[in-house]
């Protein structure tokens, strides 16, 4: 076979721009791309490894033999190198084999740019390319009307593996999640996918958070094109595509992007910055040019190539702390003395500046647990610039206070309440994600208290007080039906148990409560302003209920929203109304379609000239048990 032959795609700006860290399409140069040069097809190979001594290409096409087809290295110190081999084909198997100028250190890695990986726990890398005819259009160019931040956003958290799987437990492909995942989703009334990191990942049990092939889609399920129908589908539906995006930590895998040539490359080269104890994983140098290049190329790739609508960014706080997970003596101090890791943040900064300059209608999202101040804020301000944050201290509050009797939770109602003194200081998301239905948590239909009338009607009432609290919302596969067990990422959801009511009712309660959402402009055009929330009466702790307003841009179709956390119905309760005229009750969490009692106000209601609350008008309801009531001016 015809050895390499000398070719470059790179230009001196491409160089420049690498150096500076400013490159951000690094996947159109680096990585194994089939051209042709001079009327022969073949494939370039470039690679970024400074301190190597040689670089050989091995795969299938050579046996896999160092030295058969070297690389030569740039002569303007970029550390890149590359070379053209002749007659290989879409479908070949490669690798790099490196030789260091460390101590003769030889590694043998896949293509950090690789666009296929061979199936697990096979790890070569493939050729391949990103040939696809897309039938998004429509989407695409009216995107920013389905995922800008004043729009509903409910968002369906999705772990491809175990969603559901086919006969034999085998997985379902790309395509046929293509036909089955895209039906349930659009029949549910989700806005949103969420995918869990699809990203190719060595192993089962890290979830896909433990990523090797950043810039490939995982082949358990198929091709990268199958990928791209899935994606295609959901937008043709109508339904955007989120990818959790893993910049924070990588695995130590031989074949990985760790001790890639030699050196501490990719990884910070002090363990206090680049080893992280939770995970026993590598954490990037976010102070290296070109480190920075190659991930938020990796985030304009997906984004690019993937047509995705926005990355949701795991564990954005053992990034930004120093100090996180680690003892006293086990981290260092800023330059200012401080526990803030700089480099991280201003990475952060950086990629959600050229996310958004890059791509309209599209959103980042952090899964951030501290306080840190303005994660969605825009940079210019001096925030991180993220679209959205997870309200993780929302989360655990309403869960720790669900998981109360009821006859207890009088006490507890500032479990509730405390939320709304800081839901607007950031863009808040409200998750119950994966994270809170495993190792032992119990799933969220058991976190809930009483007989089993009681449990199903605690999960409605949870879901209707989530769906109107202020912010956007993710719920995580088989919350949406009330999933029994806790989430087994072997096995498919219990879909049995949709032959039950009072599953059945969750589900159809679930997709109420999405068109509830979706109808409403009360409850999406301010749901991340002040302007957008006000308290009818958050002190009646003896009846343990909660009643406010939610309000748009009209004020004519504003939502009245009354939550009664206790199994007592309540006759005749008044609230406090601003103007006259007649409510409607347009939502019931109780209502017998969802497996409730069926406790409600049938008729309109006539606000009465009687003050209360503060206010001037009011109104008596018939408060369900354990219900969310919403009603609308007539």
């Amino acid at each position: 076979m015809t050895k390499v032959i000398a070719h470059s795609l790179f230009t001196d700006f491409d160089i420049d721009l690498f150096k500076a860290g400013k490159h951000f399409k690094l996947y159109e140069k680096l990585g194994a791309h089939l051209i042709e040069v001079n009327g022969v097809k073949g494939v370039y190979f470039a690679v970024w490894a400074p301190t190597a001594q040689s670089v050989s290409v091995v795969g299938d096409f050579n046996y896999w033999t160092q030295g058969e087809h070297n690389l030569n290295v740039r002569w303007d110190s970029s550390g890149i190198w590359e070379g053209f081999i002749p007659e290989i084909s879409k479908g070949t198997l490669y690798k790099y084999k490196i030789q260091s100028n460390i101590n003769g250190v030889i590694t043998e890695k896949a293509d950090p740019f690789a666009l296929y990986c061979e199936k697990p726990p096979h790890t070569a890398s493939v050729v391949w390319d990103l040939d696809y005819n897309w039938k998004d259009e429509n989407w695409m160019q009216n995107r920013q009307q389905h995922n800008a931040l004043d729009k509903p956003y409910s968002v369906y958290e999705v772990h491809l593996g175990s969603w559901k799987r086919a006969d034999h437990n085998r997985f379902l492909s790309y395509l046929e999640l293509a036909d089955d995942l895209v039906k349930y989703v659009k029949e549910t009334g989700f806005t949103h996918v969420e995918f869990m990191p699809i990203m190719e990942y060595p192993y089962d049990p890290s979830w896909g958070y433990q990523l090797t092939g950043y810039f490939a889609p995982t082949s358990r399920f198929g091709k990268p094109q199958d990928f791209m129908v899935l994606v295609d589908r959901l937008h043709q539906e109508g339904i955007g595509v989120i990818l959790d995006w893993v910049p924070s930590h990588f695995p130590d895998d031989s074949h990985g992007l760790g001790f890639f040539d030699g050196s501490h490359l990719y990884e910070h080269p002090d363990r206090r910055k680049g080893y992280h104890p939770d995970w026993k994983s590598l954490v990037f140098n976010y102070g290296r040019n070109e480190v920075r290049a190659f991930l938020i190329s990796n985030a304009v790739f997906w984004l690019q190539n993937y047509h995705v609508d926005g990355l949701r960014v795991d564990a954005v706080a053992s990034m930004l702390y120093l100090d996180y997970s680690r003892k006293d003596g086990e981290w260092e101090a800023n330059i200012y003395g401080g526990r803030e890791n700089l480099d991280s943040i201003s990475f952060l900064k950086e990629f959600n500046e050229v996310i958004y300059a890059k791509f309209n209608g599209v959103q980042t999202i952090a899964e951030e647990s501290t306080s840190f101040p303005m994660v969605s804020r825009p940079t210019f301000t001096g925030g991180l610039g993220f679209g959205m944050k997870w309200m993780m201290g929302w989360m655990h509050d309403t869960l720790k206070y669900f998981q109360k009797e009821t006859v207890y939770r009088k006490y507890h109602q500032n479990d509730l309440t405390f939320s709304m003194t800081y839901a607007f200081t950031e863009n808040f998301m409200l998750p119950f994600s994966h994270d809170e239905v495993v190792y032992g948590k119990q799933s969220l239909i058991y976190k809930m208290p009483g007989d089993e009338w009681q449990r199903f009607a605690n999960l409605r009432l949870l879901y209707g007080y989530m769906f109107t609290h202020p912010g956007t919302k993710l719920l995580f596969q088989g919350a949406e039906f009330g999933q029994t067990g806790e989430w087994n990422f072997e096995q498919s959801l219990d879909w049995h148990l949709l032959q039950y009511d009072f599953h059945s009712g969750i589900k159809r309660l679930i997709t109420d409560l999405n068109q509830l959402y979706k109808s409403h402009p009360a409850l999406y055009e301010k749901q991340f302003i002040g302007d957008g929330f006000e308290w009818i009466n958050y002190s009646d702790h003896q009846n343990a209920v909660l009643s406010f307003i939610r309000k748009g841009n009209n004020p004519d179709e504003n939502v009245i929203v009354v939550c009664n956390f206790t199994q007592v119905v309540r006759e005749n309760y008044r609230i406090g109304i601003s103007k006259n005229g007649q409510l409607q009750e347009i939502f019931n969490t109780d209502a017998s379609i969802y497996g409730g009692s069926g406790v409600g106000n049938q008729k309109s209601l006539k606000i009465e000239s009687i003050t209360y609350d503060g206010r001037e008008f009011s109104v008596e309801l018939i408060l369900p048990p354990l219900s969310v009531t919403v009603y609308s001016f007539i």
